[in-house]
């Protein structure tokens, strides 16, 4: 459930705004609770994105895949939580760390893992790799490699569905540590000037890097940042898929109904590293033994059960289709091809550039 929430507060100043389309205010919707079937499909998708990441891991160490590989293994309530309350045409920026948000917003897995595996099959025609997926038509527009390089991109696409006067919201994920970099913040501000139809997510998995939120923020409760833009925020527990989906749509259509930006935290402690290289030594015995016993998929299987939603049979029937599904993916991609050099610089630009420089290493600055 939302463990606190805060006002934005009603005494704001006048301000004077910028020229933009007009939306038409309209209520936000009460939040369902969640039926058997959603709970089951909640789960299943939570089991893709867990085999999937376990699954390029494996890759990573046969060196499938290249560069660096971050992994939302631990994380995957939040994840569907949150995705569950988008609409299609709602856009999606991410971080590094994107997988599973891909997954979660339709993209097959035969093409995210392409991607990982730098095949012109994947996502972003293999050649952005793990690290940047890719994709308009399902309204994901980016995984970022910089710390926080998605947050100010975010604004601007919120800030262009408010100057066209649509109804689509930007969602836009970061890592707790991004909430100590200047672009987070001048981005907040903007939003909240400009009243944006944009919901920022910090994921706290309470370590940035291998540095504690406590030991490397002033206010550790990253959610109250929000007040100095007069923003509503809250915080949520990541690990229960329903309490992430319901203060998601509640962020989601405030922003869609009113134009007002929201700041969401998730605390979401990961499994694993902050990559796939990384053993994680900072943390302790007696810290990585709580984090399995509070493992999200783990948890909702023995909820489901319980409740008499899951029996343990048809979960392993839902494990082996899942697992299927995976190794398909890992197959598509293994016999997938490199994409051609020649199409290096084919997605530099959406459009053309005058000028634009196509010149590989090796070339002459000047041809004779």
């Amino acid at each position: 459930m939302t463990e606190t929430t805060q006002s934005a507060g009603t005494a704001a100043p006048a301000r004077t705004r910028r020229a933009r389309g007009t939306r038409t205010p309209r209520a936000a919707a009460a939040v369902p609770p969640a039926d058997a079937k959603e709970l089951t499909g909640y789960y299943r998708q939570m089991l893709l994105i867990r085999r999937f990441e376990e699954r390029a891991a494996r890759a990573y160490t046969e060196a499938k895949i290249g560069g660096y590989c971050h992994l939302n293994l631990g994380e995957e309530a939040t994840v569907v939580g949150l995705l569950e309350a988008l609409r299609p045409t709602d856009y999606l920026f991410t971080n590094y760390r994107e997988h599973g948000y891909a997954l979660a917003k339709g993209i097959s897995a035969d093409r995210v893992m392409a991607e990982l595996y730098g095949r012109s099959t994947g996502v972003s025609k293999g050649w952005g790799g793990s690290m940047h997926l890719f994709d308009a038509e399902a309204r994901l527009l980016g995984g970022y490699g910089i710390v926080g390089g998605q947050v100010p991109l975010a604004a601007g696409a919120a800030l262009a569905v408010s100057y066209k006067g649509g109804d689509e919201v930007v969602m836009c994920h970061m890592g707790d540590g991004t909430t100590a970099i200047g672009a987070f913040h001048e981005s907040l501000n903007i939003a909240g000037l400009w009243d944006l139809p944009v919901v920022f997510v910090v994921i706290n998995n309470g370590l940035g890097m291998g540095t504690t939120v406590e030991n490397s923020s002033a206010e550790p409760e990253l959610y109250k940042r929000g007040a100095a833009y007069r923003m509503e925020s809250a915080r949520v527990d990541g690990t229960d898929v329903v309490a992430v989906r319901d203060a998601a749509r509640l962020a989601v259509e405030r922003a869609r109904a009113e134009s007002k930006p929201y700041l969401l935290e998730a605390v979401s402690p990961r499994l694993k590293g902050h990559s796939v290289v990384d053993p994680a030594r900072y943390r302790s015995k007696e810290e990585k033994e709580s984090l399995k016993a509070a493992d999200p998929l783990a948890r909702m299987a023995l909820e489901l059960e319980e409740a008499g939603i899951l029996s343990h049979e048809a979960r392993d029937e839902l494990d082996a289709e899942v697992t299927a599904e995976v190794d398909a993916a890992a197959a598509f991609a293994d016999a997938s091809p490199a994409p051609d050099v020649s199409t290096l610089f084919d997605y530099t630009y959406a459009t053309p550039v005058p000028g634009e420089l196509r010149r590989l290493p090796a070339d002459p600055v000047f041809r004779a």
